[in-house]
């Protein structure tokens, strides 16, 4: 079911928003080579038992999680791009890490993640990353009154093609408000024009991901963390927004 929020539901959503903002560029800046990706974890659970917080990720167990995913925190290393599970692994010398987080504070979920290199980037890395930031500004500049779904979706697979990349349509992009997922779906690419109408209050996180070489995926043997099918690095951008009627309102806005 969509559900749209007042104006003023949207101003209560503001914390969770700035909160998940703070967590992501923290945990940004503590990436390094040598830091462990359990520590990453464990900064972002004290920075939800500091702030009061609820995880939205521990107990989550959705049909394609083989089990409760235990962490609170998404980190996908290099091949991995998506719903990457915290292991005991070292960051390395040019790593690629995504860093997925969602938290609800006072009952108000906010969704985020970022793509950072770790150490001296390779150009290609940087590339991505840039592709894919550009995805997600493109995208939520087409969330506005009067748009459709789809609009938002044919802005960001425009960006995928024009700088030749492929698009995996299995995971996208999804309604936020008092759980992490909801309706619609935002697909990471579509048919302009099609889809449900844009409506103010609408929340929703977009969320583009490509991967350098292929749309392929499969899921690793932990049962949980999205890894391309020929080895190829991904990157995954990601922010909450509002849609109103000044146009959209990023709830995780960083810095």
């Amino acid at each position: 079911m969509i559900e749209l929020r007042t104006p003023t539901q949207i101003e209560q959503m503001r914390p969770a928003g700035r909160f998940v903002a703070s967590v992501i560029s923290a945990l940004a800046e503590k990436a390094d080579v040598g830091v462990n990706l359990l520590e990453l974890d464990a900064m972002a659970h004290d920075m939800i038992r500091a702030e009061g917080a609820e995880s939205c990720y521990i107990d989550y167990h959705p049909s394609f999680g083989a089990m409760p995913f235990g962490k609170v925190l998404c980190t996908s290393v290099n091949e991995a791009v998506l719903h990457g599970l915290p292991f005991d692994y070292v960051l390395q010398e040019g790593d690629l890490l995504s860093v997925d987080f969602a938290a609800s504070v006072d009952g108000w979920v906010a969704d985020s993640a970022l793509s950072v290199v770790v150490g001296t980037p390779r150009q290609e890395d940087l590339d991505l990353i840039a592709t894919t930031d550009r995805a997600l500004a493109t995208g939520i500049a087409a969330a506005t009154v009067g748009n459709r779904v789809g609009d938002i979706s044919a802005a960001i697979g425009d960006v995928a093609r024009s700088a030749g990349l492929g698009v995996n349509l299995q995971f996208g992009g999804h309604g936020v408000g008092r759980t992490m997922h909801g309706d619609p779906h935002i697909a990471n690419d579509g048919r302009a024009g099609r889809g449900l109408k844009l409506r103010p209050g609408l929340v929703i996180a977009i969320e583009p991901w490509f991967l350098h070489t292929t749309d392929e995926i499969y899921i690793d043997k932990d049962g949980w963390t999205i890894k391309s099918s020929d080895g190829s690095r991904g990157a995954h951008m990601e922010h909450t927004i509002a849609v109103t009627d000044d146009g959209p309102l990023v709830l995780t806005a960083r810095g």
